[in-house]
């Protein structure tokens, strides 16, 4: 295995934090054997916590004791204060520890465990989120479930050590009564977990009632959709760009399209660094939670990738290069691994003792005076909205007085006009603007980085460099996708038995795959094939394919499960139907199918995606606007797809040319089959073996071929183009 170089103590991670508390002759727990950045920031509390596993789970049941299982993650704002405020406590981790087997998980390496979990909470209470407090009976069968909890009873919440005692005295007197309601809950969450066994087939009245139910909730006046707090989602946005190009009488273009716009103008994107914090608390996409996912970066870079496509206009690319950019600078390992997420919290640069949220990108007028010139300052002043006394109204917690968050105020033009000066020269300071205040804040304290690698989140930022490669012609963000690419295959996944693994850190992986760490990767290692024509990566998105389908396909109801059912302590082996944050696995993998289908002329592949879309169908039928991505692969089945056969040497400009110009027009309903005449012929013959019916030599030539019928060849791009815009 190849030793992570860049694994020394860093300020913002969470080495330097482990480092100094045994520097200081602190006790560790039992997380300190973890590699979780999050377990980790509780190996020195004074609760006995254990990771989930067979001893915690055993001491539990020996002991019969009811287990506090504490579900969260190393960028969570709230796990922070409940972690202050009661797990290092000495009073309350006293009777935490006298009273239950108190277990904590890393979400992000456990998504089985939280997402069965949340459901259990959600039932319980009606709302989710974390940190995520749940009781369980020693069987793993939950009881009793919350989020935060203050330490004394406040906000109409009751304090932990209330709910401690309430829990502990119930089970003592009647524990019985406590493992028939955890049985009940169980059989309830095990029944909605999975579709309904599939009735006919998935079809397309779906998407008009998606596209009504988008509407109605979808802001006009300030794009997105919803009311705060506001998330990107984009899994919505690639629905309604689909659906535009096939109704485009429909506003569904429009709503993408301004979404995306008011977002990259407002404080949650990060108009200094590049890249997005995770939501806005607000209506107006102005004020973020500060923590950044690399997630969020990868499904919104393809988003704005699509808008490019779609529309041709460079501000969406320029966005998208300023996505990639600051993850390239900021969370790519020496390796080429992306690393998860950045803390919405840091220590106050004028009092680094002190964090807040925030700190890091927020910004006084007087500092800012005393970095820019006095014409740089006032075009930021009126461009970023930036105001003397702060320009955060909407303040509780105080932790934003005097200060600014930047946001597009005015488009550049209108500040330019403001200030009687010509475009050009407001796109030159802007730039300068930007390069002073990057430098200046590098020079904070930093964010805590969560430095762990997860195999599902770097396959979706490997599609999205390799896309914006492709589009763009940028070979830098094909570099990156491929070394992200060979890292992954190579230090995450093993052909001796063990399969995909699920995160890296510090030359050892943790978690055995999920559904959705294949279909992620197998997605990124199909658009890196797409975005290069190299066949090493169409060889292993197969290779991951077939064990996928070995680990996860319901042979009997179809579809792929979550887990690959080896871990008997996750309760539950579910489907999920409804996707959030990031597109379900399914909708992803199935997807894969049919794309391996169309690439390869394969009618298995084609027909595994049928029966796994046909398995959602009634999910679909009844609240399609739960599974925006699932609509997407759904689009993918049910219209016609344009198969591009480009051969020839791809080391000749030309063939790159043509390459360009096959992702250069917005279509997502097409495969590409890039057969390099100077591979070799007998692996071409192997993959493509209807390629001897197309004659080619050396020279790069396109063939577009639909409905089994392939068009007349060209080696123009601009026809190419052509062909591929209807």
């Amino acid at each position: 295995m190849v030793k992570d170089m860049t694994n020394k103590v860093k300020d913002h991670t969470i080495d330097r934090f482990v480092a100094e508390k045994l520097e200081q002759g602190e006790k560790p727990n039992q997380l300190i054997n973890e590699k979780s950045p999050y377990l980790l920031q509780h190996a020195f509390n004074p609760v006995n916590w254990r990771p989930w596993g067979k001893e915690a789970i055993k001491l539990a049941q020996k002991e019969h004791k009811p287990i506090f299982l504490s579900i969260g993650y190393s960028t969570c704002h709230w796990c922070h204060v409940m972690a202050h405020e009661s797990f290092e406590d000495p009073e309350t981790a006293g009777l935490m520890n006298q009273w239950f087997v108190c277990i904590k998980v890393d979400r992000e390496e456990r998504p089985d465990l939280d997402r069965l979990y949340m459901t259990a909470t959600q039932a319980l209470t009606g709302g989710g989120g974390w940190p995520m407090s749940v009781f369980l009976a020693p069987d793993l069968k939950p009881f009793y479930a919350g989020t935060y909890f203050p330490p004394k009873r406040k906000y109409n919440m009751p304090g932990f050590d209330e709910v401690l005692k309430a829990v502990h005295e119930k089970w003592r007197a009647d524990p019985n009564a406590l493992l028939d309601s955890a049985a009940k809950l169980t059989e309830y969450i095990k029944q909605n977990q999975n579709p309904l066994p599939p009735q006919g087939e998935a079809g397309l009245e779906a998407m008009p009632l998606a596209y009504e139910q988008f509407a109605g909730i979808y802001d006009a006046e300030l794009g997105g959709f919803g009311l705060a707090p506001k998330f990107p989602q984009t899994m919505i946005l690639f629905f309604l760009l689909r659906y535009a190009k096939e109704v485009p009488q429909s506003r569904a273009g429009e709503m993408a399209l301004f979404s995306l716009r008011q977002m990259a103008a407002g404080g949650i994107c990060d108009q200094i660094g590049g890249g997005f914090h995770r939501y806005s608390v607000d209506q107006r996409w102005f004020l973020p939670h500060f923590e950044k996912m690399l997630y969020d970066q990868a499904l919104l870079a393809l988003a704005y990738g699509e808008a490019f496509q779609f529309t041709g206009e460079e501000f969406y690319a320029s966005v998208l290069r300023e996505i990639l950019d600051y993850v390239q600078r900021d969370m790519t390992s020496g390796q080429g691994g992306f690393y998860s997420a950045e803390d919405a919290d840091s220590p106050l640069p004028e009092d680094p003792a002190k964090h807040g949220e925030g700190a890091f990108y927020i910004w006084g007028a007087e500092e800012l005076k005393n970095l820019l010139s006095d014409e740089e300052y006032q075009l930021a002043r009126i461009y970023f909205g930036v105001r003397e006394q702060g320009n955060v109204a909407q303040d509780p917690h105080r932790e934003f007085t005097g200060k600014n968050i930047l946001h597009q105020a005015l488009s550049l033009e209108q500040a330019a006009r403001g200030l009687k000066i010509n475009p050009e020269k407001a796109t030159r300071l802007i730039s300068r603007i930007r390069n002073k205040l990057l430098q200046a804040r590098g020079k904070r304290p930093r964010p805590h980085l969560d430095d762990k690698i997860i195999t599902a989140w770097n396959g979706l930022m490997i599609s999205a460099f390799a896309r914006a490669a492709a589009m763009l012609d940028e070979q830098k963000y094909l570099d990156a996708a491929q070394k992200a690419a060979k890292f992954i295959t190579t230090e995450l996944h093993s052909n001796q038995g063990s399969g995909l693994m699920r995160t890296w850190r510090g030359g050892q992986t943790g978690q055995e795959a999920m559904l959705d760490d294949y279909a992620f990767l197998i997605q990124g290692l199909i658009d890196l094939y797409e975005a290069s024509g190299d066949l090493t990566w169409l060889n292993r998105s197969i290779t991951l394919g077939l064990e996928q389908k070995e680990s996860f396909w319901d042979s009997k109801n179809h579809g792929f499960f979550e887990t690959s059912g080896k871990d008997h302590s996750v309760l539950i082996r579910g489907k999920e139907t409804f996707e959030s944050a990031i597109p379900s696995g399914n909708s992803i993998a199935l997807l894969n199918c049919l794309r391996l289908g169309e690439i390869l002329s394969d009618e298995a592949w084609k027909e595994l995606g049928t029966k796994g879309l046909n398995a959602f169908g009634r999910a679909l039928k009844e609240h399609p606007s739960g599974l925006p991505q699932m609509l997407c692969a759904l689009f993918y089945l049910r219209q016609p797809i344009r198969q591009v056969v480009l051969s020839g040497d791809r080391k000749k400009p030309k063939w790159h040319d043509m390459l360009h110009a096959c992702h250069t027009p917005f279509q997502p309903h097409k495969a590409l089959v890039l057969a390099d005449t100077d591979a070799d012929g007998s692996e071409l013959a192997r993959l493509f073996p209807f390629l001897s019916e197309i004659q080619s030599g050396t020279k790069p030539v396109a063939h577009v071929c639909r409905d089994y019928a392939c068009g007349a060849p060209t080696n123009d791009p601009q026809v190419l183009i052509d062909q591929l815009t209807p």
